[in-house]
């Protein structure tokens, strides 16, 4: 298949590219197909629509019979108190924690992250520290970098040499490579890099996963899509993690982050190229407040969290109103400085729309973007209805 000090900005632009292609008119903000409900405490209550019958699922109903399946959650670590929080908040329902992220340099070196002390808290866990290599570098993802990698043998041995020897000195169980926005005719020197490296790193004992940007066909052209190869990663990958979300980006027009059909296409195509069993779907802990009428150009929606969007909506006395279509909920209200706003954002029903996926096809698990977003009924509704694979 989905996302730096002033980190906030950074992602976003980095994570564009997964949706820039699923557009929404302003006046979709607020769709005609929707149910409304106040949420009055931290559950928000079963609403019905006229299009979509939804169940309720209780735990005692999900207790027996559970899907196994593996997670993965994305950590940015940034500073080591607030890292080794956001670590505790989530890990006990995690399989790997995956640091984003060692930043690749021309030469094959890698930029080191402050990772000390997130790294000691996911080791007294049951959960394992992933290393996460990416091309990222200033703000975006660098397709130059990306090139100079396949192409020039001494970088690309310097880097696999780089990834194996601090996985090995830091304790890392598992990697992730995370290159995006690669020119689109450099496929197939992605993916003689990707022969290269995975086998060298599954020797030494360690599990390899890919990054894959949301495609519904390998037709898919473009940056962000056409060097990603569904079926090669499939092939050569233990696992691949789709990154499902953002459709809606805080540069971009206001949407849901990860509308269930646009998320379910992508999962349609990975699972006709890739065994079920080897793809992980990614799924958002976070949501944006656009300050309307939005206008291409204008200032960066604010990124929220679930927890964050339940509060404003209290303090606004904002009504929460749910899209049947993309099975995602919001609100609009008004700042002091008498602008109108809507919030898109996450919550206990379109997590369940996303989780009723992973069994629907059968897939390894999920992906979380990203650890730190106060998301607790996402965590609650994970444990009722899974049995999460640990080491």
């Amino acid at each position: 298949m989905k996302k730096i000090v002033a980190f906030l900005a950074a992602f976003t632009i980095v994570l564009s590219g997964c949706g820039n292609s699923n557009n929404m008119k302003e006046s979709e903000a607020a769709p005609k197909n929707m149910s409304n409900e106040t949420r009055n405490s931290p559950r928000l209550e079963q609403i019905n629509s006229p299009q979509k019958k939804q169940v309720d699922i209780s735990k005692a109903e999900t207790n027996h019979g559970k899907t196994k399946i593996e997670t993965l959650g994305f950590l940015e670590p940034i500073e080591a108190k607030q890292s080794i929080r956001d670590v505790q908040e989530s890990v006990n329902d995690l399989t790997y924690v995956a640091f984003f992220s060692y930043q690749v340099n021309k030469d094959g070196s890698l930029k080191p992250i402050k990772d000390y002390a997130a790294l000691q808290e996911v080791k007294k866990s049951k959960a394992m520290p992933m290393m996460v290599l990416t091309n990222f570098i200033d703000g975006n993802f660098s397709p130059e970098i990306a090139h100079n990698i396949f192409t020039d043998k001494t970088a690309s041995k310097t880097l696999i040499g780089s990834v194996i020897s601090t996985m090995k000195q830091k304790g890392y169980k598992a990697l992730n490579i995370d290159f995006e926005h690669i020119k689109e005719k450099d496929r197939e020197l992605y993916n003689g890099f990707l022969e290269t490296i995975i086998p060298q790193v599954q020797k030494e004992g360690f599990k390899v996963s890919t990054a894959l940007a949301p495609k519904t066909s390998d037709e898919q052209k473009g940056p962000w899509h056409g060097a990603h190869d569904y079926k090669r990663h499939g092939e050569l990958a233990d696992f691949v993690v789709l990154m499902t979300y953002e459709w809606g980006w805080s540069g971009g027009p206001p949407m849901a982050v990860a509308p269930v059909p646009q998320v379910e296409k992508v999962v349609k195509y990975a699972t006709s190229v890739i065994p079920p069993e080897k793809i992980v779907m990614g799924a958002p802990l976070y949501g944006y407040d656009w300050t309307l009428p939005y206008k291409k150009g204008n200032k960066f929606a604010k990124r929220v969290a679930p927890a964050e969007a339940h509060d404003l909506a209290l303090k606004e006395d904002a009504t929460v109103k749910y899209d049947n279509e993309s099975q995602a909920p919001f609100f609009n209200y008004k700042d002091d400085n008498g602008k109108e706003h809507v919030v898109w954002f996450e919550n206990e029903q379109s997590a369940e729309a996303k989780n009723q996926l992973v069994k629907k096809y059968k897939l390894r698990g999920l992906a979380y973007w990203v650890l730190g977003e106060p998301f607790p009924e996402n965590w609650t509704l994970l444990r009722d209805q899974f049995n999460i694979t640990h080491k």
